[in-house]
């Protein structure tokens, strides 16, 4: 049998390679034995002397936390995360990236000790 992972990419801070899952659907358990797979085959082939184990992203357009909270999936490398379907409308949308923005620069600001 044959298996494609969606996209793969390396965290040069994390020094390990990130797998990720597209799920045009809601999150379901067996998303979870299928990137298991992923990233078992990367550790296995892929992962080099120095480098992190690897870690997976499962996106999908609707997620239950419930779901996700009990299959632990974090202590395995894996994570889930939903994205929009439907984009908010433009006044939130700004609102929110003004807001991201501010955190952003106090984040630095305090950083820098300013």
């Amino acid at each position: 049998e044959d298996y494609y992972l969606d996209l793969l990419f390396y965290h040069r801070g994390m020094r390990c390679l990130v797998a990720v899952e597209l799920k045009l659907g809601k999150f379901q358990a067996a998303d979870k034995g299928q990137m298991e797979l992923y990233l078992r085959w990367l550790d296995k082939y892929e992962k080099r002397l120095g480098e992190e184990m690897p870690l997976g992203l499962i996106l999908c357009a609707d997620a239950s936390y419930e779901h996700v909270e009990l299959l632990r999936l974090e202590e395995s490398g894996m994570y889930v995360a939903e994205y929009l379907t439907d984009l908010p409308p433009r006044r939130l949308l700004e609102a929110k990236l003004h807001e991201a923005i501010r955190m952003a620069r106090e984040q630095i600001a305090v950083r820098e000790g300013g």
